[in-house]
């Protein structure tokens, strides 16, 4: 058993997502009853657009890298905890002994709990379960136990199914992805402090006046308030902070520039490979409905995906652009840290972006709530990092020299994690058991009052002339 699923996993790690996605695609929509030519052109479109999707994204990651790393040289920071990124977070968590059996895991959690009706979402996702993995080894590493990192891991995989199914709503309205949901746990794990927030916001006079969305900077600005342009502005703007100082002007300007050029592409071509990837969906979206309407009537089901295909939203970007400055601040000024950014600053984007349907797309209420994130993020990296480097040694990952320890934005910075590993620390299996009982509370309490909840999480409109600029045409509401 175990041979078969460490050749699994090597498939998983081989493959990656672009193409194992279009695979999972392309089988779901044969067993929902898609003709076999339709269910293989929505998969080879999907893996396009993921193609398309992860090319751009690239371009931003590698754009916000540069212009991170100079201002970090720039200040002259010196912490003994790195960053060093998700992606070597998530060769860590599938390299632990967690991570070989976590994508069995991860696809039993969602099949019993789909089927049995309690979750809408069906995760084809199935790269991302490295997320779950992450939880479970660093509980392994607490306790010793790996049975305890199993059964961690087997909970976020139900919680990343509850988070998706209160948020899709909200994430379908405001994105415009319609049939979409959203699993992935170090994006969903923003909504409830987005919502608190976003309580207090309301309530405070002034702040409750401010309202900063792209619609309403377009308006006003014209030209200068379209999506390509603030890119370019920003950009702009990022590229003199990071190289001003370090270098002669002439450097100084065509590194601006080029920064600006590359965030205005970034805030065009998303929203284009968006439209892409929801093209290849539509098709599974309908044999979904269809399978389902034959079987438990009008039950939605919803398609889990990767949280990148929100990314392309001009409030997404506009908001984490702020933030990576902000991050940085934050680094130099927080009492007591210890951490040093650098790998996991341009991934920003990816822990904030579900909070702008909460917000109704107010880039200033999602750079207040990104701030608080990354304030609780930083001491929790902390926390985390002497079980995170254990776990990474386990799994035979170099640690960095000059650097005691390391951390990750994704999921280093994440509380659900924290909370999870705490509990089991403290409490073992009684620990486990009381974080089953959060993620059952938060299903009944979902459940129980839907639309409630939902509005909540950003499902409707909360001013009425507000309307959302969504980066999809294709999709928008009429």
């Amino acid at each position: 058993m175990a041979e078969i699923l460490a050749a699994l996993k090597g498939v998983v790690d081989a493959l990656g997502a672009t193409v194992l996605l279009p695979i999972i695609i392309f089988v779901i929509a044969l067993v929902l009853g898609a003709k076999p030519g339709r269910a293989f052109r929505a998969g080879l479109t999907i893996g396009i657009a993921f193609i398309g999707i992860n090319l751009v994204l690239g371009l931003m990651l590698t754009t916000l890298g540069e212009v991170a790393q100079a201002i970090v040289t720039n200040t002259g920071m010196q912490r003994d905890i790195v960053d060093v990124g998700w992606p070597s977070a998530a060769a860590i968590a599938f390299g632990s002994s967690v991570g070989l059996w976590v994508i069995p895991i991860g696809i039993l959690v969602n099949v019993a709990l789909l089927f049995s009706g309690l979750t809408r979402t069906l995760n084809v996702d199935v790269w991302n379960f490295w997320h779950f993995a992450f939880v479970g080894s660093l509980v392994v590493a607490a306790t010793g136990s790996l049975g305890y990192g199993l059964l961690a891991a087997a909970l976020m995989a139900a919680l990343a199914l509850v988070l998706a199914d209160w948020t899709a709503k909200g994430v379908q309205r405001f994105y415009g992805v319609p049939g979409v949901s959203v699993p992935h746990l170090a994006s969903a794990q923003i909504v409830p402090l987005a919502i608190a927030l976003n309580w207090i916001m309301d309530r405070t006079p002034g702040i409750n006046r401010i309202r900063v969305d792209t619609e309403t900077v377009q308006r006003r600005l014209g030209v200068f308030g379209e999506p390509i342009v603030m890119g370019l502005i920003i950009g702009l703007v990022l590229g003199l902070v990071a190289y001003a100082g370090s270098a002669d002007l002439g450097t100084v300007i065509t590194k601006s520039l080029q920064t600006g050029m590359s965030l205005a592409a970034v805030m065009l071509l998303l929203p284009r490979m968006v439209k892409i990837l929801m093209e290849g969906l539509i098709p599974v979206s309908e044999a979904a409905r269809e399978f389902v309407q034959k079987r438990a009537g009008d039950r939605e089901i919803h398609v889990g995906l990767d949280s990148a295909i929100l990314i392309g939203h001009p409030a997404a970007i506009a908001s984490s652009l702020i933030l990576v400055p902000v991050a940085i601040v934050l680094s130099l000024i927080l009492p007591g840290n210890r951490i040093i950014l650098f790998a996991d600053l341009a991934v920003i984007p990816f822990v904030v972006a579900m909070a702008a349907p909460i917000v109704n797309g107010n880039v200033f209420r999602m750079v207040v709530i990104g701030t608080v994130t990354l304030i609780v993020g930083f001491y929790v990296g902390m926390a985390l990092s002497p079980l995170m480097t254990a776990t990474a040694a386990n799994s035979g990952f170099a640690i960095p020299a000059n650097a005691t320890g390391i951390t990750s934005v994704v999921d280093g910075f994440l509380y659900i994690p924290w909370i999870v590993i705490r509990l089991t620390e403290m409490f073992g299996l009684v620990g486990l058991l009381l974080v089953l009982c959060g993620v059952a509370a938060l299903l009944l309490a979902w459940r129980a009052a839907p639309r409630r909840m939902e509005r909540l999480a950003g499902a409707d409109d909360p001013l009425p002339d507000a309307v959302p600029v969504v980066a999809p045409p294709m999709a928008r509401r009429t």
